[in-house]
């Protein structure tokens, strides 16, 4: 199997998948490859908090022309898979000199598809892009064809917990990801003081009561599978629900702006976490963290709507306030303006590379040190 990720979150994946039972883990340019079972497969889907698709390979083939593309398709038998009353959709993905456009061999897939069902049967499966029978993601680089069936079929991003959008919303993959990366253990004191939707608080506490990720979601791809089988995937997700646990961790959440604090209040309601997750409608200059320290994580703006001189002066503040009152706190703050960065005046002890979208960001660890140690001289 191979599970889709993103930049920057290959190494926490695999771990994920090390971690549920995956053998041969392997890990590439954002996705890890994996073995394992049925039951694995079911669990991937549920359990991994970086994961965005997991996809089972069937069929690999050479083709540098879209004849060739579609004589390979229609050659695997594809009643193994659906019925002809079943539903399709075909995802192209394309790195190839052969081939010049995703959506015309994703046209050209489920030609060939449907066409050897009329053949036999005299009618043919219809297109479904919404919840398909079957998902199939075609991957060609340059003339190396994989063909693999999505058995997430809806992004695993989309949790189900996430309603009205804020302006720029973090995506729940990376908004995990930014928790595990951040090695935080799942006790004591976590805050996101400019939690926009709340999705980086929603993620950490999810992590802290073992509640899978994807625990929410309505449907995944496999359940229309021929082979689905139910009794084994209600077992999985009775004994996932048997090991959520009761966390102690403190989760404090807040904004300056109230829509989008009222917007956050409906995501944790939605995702059972009113009890966990305290938010608060304020600025980040008049937070005032509980004794004893803990992690922060936040995504402050990075310039899409700030002049330059009021983001440099809004990142100064933040490293002012951090120094004056997060005294034995680790602070990881996500950033794609890098002098932006420099006017927080800390010296970052981490820093690694990541992308929110398609912007290229920077996640940056601050330990803020009580007593005399300046961080600045670290």
């Amino acid at each position: 199997m191979v599970a889709k990720t993103q930049f920057g979150l290959e190494e926490i994946l695999a771990k994920e998948l090390s971690d549920l039972g995956a053998t041969n883990v392997e890990t590439h340019n954002r996705a890890v490859s994996f073995e394992g079972d049925k039951a694995l497969m079911y669990k991937a889907n549920l359990y991994c908090r970086t994961a965005l698709k997991i996809l089972v390979p069937i069929e690999k083939f050479k083709a540098r022309n879209e004849r060739d593309l579609y004589e390979e398709v229609r050659r695997i038998d594809w009643e193994q898979y659906m019925d002809v009353d079943g539903t399709l959709a075909v995802d192209g993905i394309l790195k190839s000199e052969y081939f010049n456009h995703s959506q015309y061999i994703g046209l050209k897939t489920k030609d060939a598809i449907v066409d050897q069902f009329r053949d036999k049967y005299g009618k043919r499966p219809d297109v479904d892009v919404v919840q398909p029978s079957i998902r199939l993601n075609l991957h060609i680089n340059k003339d190396d064809c994989t063909l693999a069936l999505d058995s997430s079929n809806e992004s695993l991003h989309r949790r189900g917990y996430r309603g009205e959008s804020t302006i720029a919303p973090l995506n729940e993959v990376t908004a995990a990801g930014l928790v595990l990366l951040s090695g935080w253990d799942g006790k004591g004191t976590f805050m996101d003081p400019m939690c926009g939707s709340g999705t980086i608080l929603i993620e950490a506490a999810l992590f802290a009561k073992n509640i899978p990720p994807n625990m929410l979601r309505k449907r995944f791809g496999f359940e229309s599978w021929k082979n689905f089988d139910a009794k084994l995937w209600k077992q999985i997700k009775e004994e996932a629900q048997a090991n959520i646990i009761e966390s102690e961790a403190i989760f404090i959440g807040s904004d300056s702006v109230f829509k989008v604090i009222e917007i956050a209040r409906e995501n944790v309601t939605r995702a059972g976490l009113d009890e966990d997750i305290k938010l608060s409608n304020k600025r980040f200059e008049d937070t005032k963290p509980p004794e004893g320290g803990g992690t922060v994580i936040m995504n402050p703006p990075y310039g899409e709507r700030l002049q330059v001189e009021e983001l440099n002066d809004f990142y100064k503040m933040i490293g002012d306030k951090l120094k004056k009152d997060f005294k034995g706190f680790n602070v990881w703050i996500i950033s794609s303006s890098k002098e932006a960065m420099k006017k927080v005046g800390l010296q970052a002890s981490k820093r690694m590379l990541l992308f929110n979208g398609a912007l290229e960001c920077k996640y940056h660890c601050f330990s803020i040190y009580d007593g005399t140690r300046d961080p600045r001289k670290m």
